[in-house]
């Protein structure tokens, strides 16, 4: 019995290493937003993430909202 216990919890350590070995980690992340004179709403998000393989990724996402015009 002590045995399979064993292997169990060595089985389930493995299997949640392999599991957390390809995730993204994210650095930083900053989020901006303005709202015109017009009522507009523009975000702007960058977000900077480092790959499993140590390859650092930079992203610049730009959203604009307008308002609802009558």
């Amino acid at each position: 019995m002590k045995h399979k216990l064993e292997t169990l919890a060595l089985v389930s350590g493995l299997g949640l290493s392999l599991v957390c070995a390809g995730c993204d980690r994210t650095i930083s992340k900053e989020e901006r937003t303005t709202v015109g004179s017009d009522g507009s709403v523009k975000t702007k998000e960058k977000t900077v993430t480092e790959k499993a393989d140590g390859t650092v990724i930079k992203t610049e996402e730009t959203r604009k909202t307008e308002p609802a015009k009558p």
